[in-house]
C-alpha cells in the first residue's frame, strides 16, 4: 500500500504543485467549470457547491492519494490540479490526471506539473508505474503525456460519447524503468 499523508510541495521553474487551502476553492470551481475542462475530463459540469467544498477540503486528509493544486508562480493563482489515485496493489502502480483551466493554459503549465509530479513518484515512491487514460480529441494532453514519457498501452473503443459522437479512450502508462532511462538521456 502507498501512504500519501504528507503532502508535499513542489516548486517547479512556471509552477507550484502544494496542498489545497480552502482559499482556492473559487479556483477550482472556475477550472471545474470551463467548457475545455469538461470536454477532456468527460464531465457533465454539474455539480453541487457545498459538496464540492466538502470534497476539496478533505483532500489533505487522504492517504491513499495525492491530490495537489497547480499554482502559477507568477499570479500565485491556481489553474488547476494533479492527481494520483486509484492505487493498483497488484501492479504496484497509480492513475495520474491533471486539469488546467483556462487562466492556465497555453503557458507551458501542465507540462511541468506533469514532469514535476512523476519525478516526484519515481524519486519518493517505489511505485512500478504510472498510468492514465486521455480521450482521442485531447491532443494537447497526450502530446504533454508522451513528451513525460508516457506511451500508449491499449484503447478503450467508444468510451465516451460526446455531442452525439463516440470518442475513443487512450490508456497510456509510463513504468519506472523506462523514467530512469529518459531521466538518463536527459542528463547528458
Amino acid at each position: 500500500m502507498i501512504n500519501f499523508k504528507y503532502k508535499p510541495t513542489i516548486i517547479g521553474n512556471k509552477v507550484v504543485l502544494r496542498p489545497f487551502s480552502s482559499e482556492d476553492f473559487e479556483s477550482i470551481v472556475e477550472c471545474l467549470k470551463d467548457p475545455i475542462v469538461l470536454k477532456f475530463t468527460g464531465s457533465e459540469g454539474e455539480f453541487d457547491r457545498a459538496s464540492l467544498m466538502k470534497w476539496y477540503s478533505s483532500r489533505n486528509d487522504q492517504i491513499d492519494r495525492l491530490d495537489l493544486a497547480i499554482v502559477d508562480k507568477l499570479t500565485n493563482n491556481v489553474v488547476g490540479e494533479v492527481v494520483l489515485n486509484e492505487y493498483d496493489e497488484v501492479k504496484h502502480s497509480m492513475n495520474y490526471r491533471i486539469l488546467i483551466g483556462p487562466k492556465g493554459r497555453d503557458k507551458g503549465f501542465g507540462s511541468e506539473a506533469t514532469a514535476l509530479i512523476v519525478d516526484y513518484v519515481f524519486l519518493n515512491t517505489d511505485l512500478k508505474q504510472l498510468t492514465l487514460g486521455v480521450y482521442a480529441f485531447n491532443h494537447r494532453g497526450k502530446r504533454v503525456y508522451e513528451k513525460s514519457g508516457f506511451v500508449l498501452e491499449s484503447v478503450d473503443k467508444d468510451d465516451l460519447e460526446f455531442q452525439g459522437e463516440m470518442i475513443d479512450s487512450f490508456n497510456m502508462i509510463l513504468k519506472r524503468e523506462d523514467w530512469e532511462k529518459n531521466k538518463e538521456l536527459r542528463s547528458k
